[in-house]
């Protein structure tokens, strides 16, 4: 391509290579890094943990752990209820840092910028990078969850008893557990539009982490002190638990949806912050 561009005294136009090309070539370089690898080995051995805990600790209890007893298709749901309190956006936080900063850092952000890519569709490439990590980390909780669950703790033959008392089949569980994998990636979402707005920022990968986790670590604590209840709409973390609705019976809608509208809030400010920023960045 590059010879009959020269031959032809013509040069490509900015924007002209396929998305296609440009997300594929994103999805390989985020699923083959070694930290993503192991950052998912590791995310799979937390049920399994899990479950091996509540069948060595052999007692129920009132709480989402306690669930678990005996009723192993609880696993997925609570596995990824706890982890997305620090694990899940942890890997969110590392791969946006590793978006743009990390380019930046290595010096290749400045060939992304001068490339026939153009810089808007460049912006969409990085965070399908960040949207694909977030997707593949919450599937392994869920999957492993669900196996783990049926082998290791079982019982309930296949059912799940719900946290109301009511029983559901294995299809209606798998949907309870579906609706809570793709709420936790809704919320993971938003993690990562507001961690790729500060990416975007600096050059440094871990002022991304640093940033993203102490935001986290800090609305958790405004969110839990009851004379600033009036900040809880419009902190992220108020709505972490609510995933966990999804084992009631009927299923409370409430909380998901009122979360998935403030998911839904940041990733806009994140994505325009992240847009405008790389629009008028110097390459």
């Amino acid at each position: 391509m590059t010879a009959s561009l020269v031959e032809t005294g013509t040069t490509p136009h900015r924007g002209s290579a396929p998305m296609g090309r440009l997300l594929g070539a994103e999805l390989r370089w985020v699923l083959r890094r070694p930290r993503t690898l192991v950052m998912l080995g590791l995310f799979a051995l937390v049920p399994i943990l899990i479950a091996i805990g509540v069948v060595v600790a052999d007692r129920g209890g009132n709480g989402l752990i306690g669930a678990i007893a005996g009723n192993g298709l609880v696993l997925p749901v609570v596995a990824m209820t706890l982890m997305l309190a620090l694990l899940l956006p942890l890997a969110v936080g590392m791969a946006a840092a590793d978006a743009i900063a990390g380019e930046a850092a290595h010096g290749t952000l400045r060939g992304l910028l001068l490339a026939p890519v153009g810089r808007g569709r460049l912006v969409v490439m990085k965070a399908f990078g960040v949207l694909v990590v977030t997707v593949v980390a919450t599937l392994v909780v869920a999957v492993v969850g669900v196996v783990a669950g049926l082998v290791v703790v079982g019982g309930a033959d296949g059912t799940l008893v719900t946290l109301s008392g009511t029983t559901l089949g294995f299809g209606e569980a798998m949907g309870r557990v579906g609706i809570a994998a793709l709420w936790t990636v809704g919320q993971l979402a938003a993690v990562g539009a507001i961690a790729l707005a500060i990416s975007a920022f600096t050059e440094h990968p871990l002022v991304v982490l640093a940033s993203v986790l102490g935001g986290l670590i800090v609305f958790g604590v405004l969110g839990a002190i009851p004379a600033l209840d009036w900040l809880a709409p419009y902190l992220l973390t108020t709505g972490f638990s609510a995933g966990a609705d999804v084992l009631r019976d009927p299923m409370s809608w409430g909380d998901i949806g009122g979360s998935t509208l403030r998911a839904l809030c940041y990733i806009a400010i994140g994505g325009g912050i992240t847009t405008s920023r790389m629009l008028t960045r110097d390459a």
